[in-house]
């Protein structure tokens, strides 16, 4: 499986495009804001000649969806995120105003849910999806088991958790979720957050401050 990371709008969000040999790709919180990003993302799914065949959120907090409307113009494949952080696309516009981002922001509908222990497959590969509340409450992330690596959004960072303070945002659900689903993974998976650089399993559960 090939990784590829953009760091897109001022709250620098880390987009993922996944593909494998087969040229299937999905992307993960797709964050493009402006034209430019835009372009650098549509660049290399051009030139490496990937297929989009998922439009995939960890969580709907803006600065991880900005993308999902131009995506779904593109290439007509709407986002899918857990249920129960549908209510954010609502906010969406008020949120970018708050911002500073007025006429930029474009509220895209979801196209489909997905739950803890749904498995989402594209060309070879198969990422089996955690459902991890607490910074949002349909915070989920992607495990790869075969490739030993996991995308999990804003709920753990490299010696650091998710914010628990925006709206229905839960601190102990946040812990306990971490420690079921992800702690339990093996010590070499490779983290992939929404900010910031990667890290491992091990490394979290033997630095992070919060465990």
């Amino acid at each position: 499986m090939t990784i590829k990371i953009f760091q897109f709008n001022p709250f620098q969000e880390n987009t993922y495009v996944l593909s494998d040999d087969t040229g299937e790709a999905v992307i993960i919180d797709c964050g493009c804001l402006l034209p430019d990003e835009n372009e650098r993302l549509l660049s290399y799914l051009k030139s490496e000649k990937l297929q989009v065949q998922r439009v995939l959120n960890t969580h709907l907090h803006l600065d991880h969806a900005f993308g999902n409307y131009m995506l779904a113009q593109t290439f007509g494949v709407l986002p899918e995120a857990h249920q129960a952080d549908e209510f954010l696309i609502e906010q969406m516009m008020s949120q970018a105003q708050l911002f500073g981002f007025p006429g930029v922001v474009q509220e895209q509908p979801l196209g489909g849910y997905l739950s803890d222990g749904d498995v989402v497959s594209f060309g070879r590969t198969k990422l089996e999806v955690l459902h991890v509340p607490g910074h949002s409450p349909g915070g989920i992330c992607f495990h790869c088991r075969a490739k030993k690596v996991v995308f999990v959004g804003d709920v753990l960072f490299a010696g650091s958790i998710g914010r628990t303070d925006l709206p229905k945002g839960n601190y102990a659900e946040l812990i306990s979720g971490i420690r079921r689903k992800l702690l339990t993974l093996s010590d070499e998976t490779v983290v992939h957050p929404g900010h910031g650089p990667a890290t491992t399993i091990g490394n979290e559960r033997q630095y992070n401050p919060f465990f």
